[in-house]
């Protein structure tokens, strides 16, 4: 049966490629996938999937879903078609939606002999504000058995962890005055976020080495002579956990706070972004994910321990089903994500068939699962929820 499916994916590999180049040679940013989108929704519903567009108001979020004649377990595969400013698909998401995709077509070639029900979630602006977080809180994967979803990389990893992160953004507002002629009637805006930078560097020798803390001056002034009257940061601010993060952004509130304080300036803080959990990937799906991998010939030795690799907000989802989040090689040469020589080569062949690597695995991994009820079993007494 298994075969079956793999033979499934084989047939529509050109196909599969195609959409693959397509989407990398039309970068998007986040909430502007509108071709990435409407391209995954065309052939999820070619292939027999009911689509859903504009999944809670986000017009190119979706959710496609195969119902087979028989119950069974709900397997999501993820799919991220985002690309980076002035980089593109550096971090491979034309290949990442591709392989959700390749695995939705595999398992429903058997899934009506085996019975259980397929979605395929089209999640927009992972680099961002990542639609698996709103998805997530409206309990849009409460009923699902697992969620799976695959990284290209130039290595095979498995399914790791990442940081819980929290973006904030300060605003100090002051006074302005001619720096020369009239300082004193001045309050420099610009000096507090200075005194922000400096106190969470103090801060650090205090945090855990698993936090991290970086930022940057979004405006800092017009010209040298006037004082200014407004200063703007933003920050990620990374743990380990949420707990921690939680606790880090405390830490770092109370900095901004005091900077406020010893320049006299008021003080706005926000969220310029969505905050994400730190993945809690769950082990007996990942050593089945692994497990497959060595089943269509990838070596022991060839498969690393997973990494920690920033944040993610499948780490919202993670708290809400199992969900696991390996790596996939696609490249031969060590060039990392977001750098312009991984979004050159992940437009390859080497890649799209890396690619069809990791969609097979994926759609082994969730074969295994409908069919094992002790294997479901296990990874939901494995499962740690919210």
């Amino acid at each position: 049966m298994k075969s079956q499916l793999l033979q499934a994916i084989d047939r529509q590999q050109d196909t599969l490629k195609e959409i693959a180049l397509y989407i990398g040679n039309h970068p998007e940013l986040g909430h502007e996938e509108m071709l990435a989108s409407a391209r995954l929704k065309s052939e999820l519903e070619r292939q027999g999937f009911r689509v859903e567009s504009n999944t809670l108001g986000l017009k190119t979020a979706f959710v496609a879903t195969y119902e087979s004649v028989k119950p069974g377990p709900t397997v999501a595969f993820l799919c991220e078609y985002d690309a980076l400013p002035g980089l593109g698909h550096a971090c491979g998401h034309h290949l990442i939606c591709t392989m959700g995709l390749g695995a939705a077509i595999g398992l429903k070639a058997v899934i009506d002999t085996i019975g259980g029900v397929i979605r395929v979630f089209g999640t927009p602006a992972e680099e961002t504000t990542g639609a698996k977080v709103p998805m997530a809180e409206a309990g849009l994967f409460d009923d699902v058995d697992i969620a799976l979803m695959a990284h290209p990389f130039y290595r095979f990893e498995k399914s790791g962890s990442s940081l819980a992160m929290d973006a904030l953004q300060f605003e100090f507002h002051g006074k302005a005055a001619h720096a020369a002629a009239n300082p004193q009637d001045g309050v420099n805006a610009l000096d507090a976020v200075v005194q922000l930078f400096n106190s969470i560097n103090a801060l650090r020798q205090q945090l855990p080495s698993h936090v991290r803390i970086h930022g940057v001056i979004i405006d800092g002034g017009i010209a040298p002579n006037i004082i200014p009257e407004y200063a703007a940061a933003r920050f990620y601010i990374r743990s380990g956990n949420r707990p921690c993060t939680d606790e880090t952004v405390r830490k770092v509130l109370l900095c901004a706070e005091g900077a406020a304080l010893q320049t006299g300036c008021t003080l706005q803080t926000s969220n310029y972004e969505y905050s994400y959990d730190e993945l809690r990937t769950n082990e007996p799906l990942s050593e089945t994910f692994t497990s497959n991998l060595l089943e269509l010939g990838i070596q022991p030795g060839e498969i690393k321990e997973g990494q920690d690799h920033g944040s993610l907000d499948l780490g919202n989802v993670s708290r809400r089903c199992p969900s696991i989040h390996p790596f996939v090689q696609v490249i031969d040469e060590t060039f990392n994500l977001h750098t312009p020589e991984f979004r050159d080569l992940s437009m390859k062949e080497r890649a799209l068939d890396g690619m069809l690597l990791g969609a097979k695995a994926l759609a082994a991994t969730a074969y295994d699962v409908v069919v094992d009820s002790e294997l479901l079993r296990r990874i939901k007494m494995a499962f740690r929820p919210n």
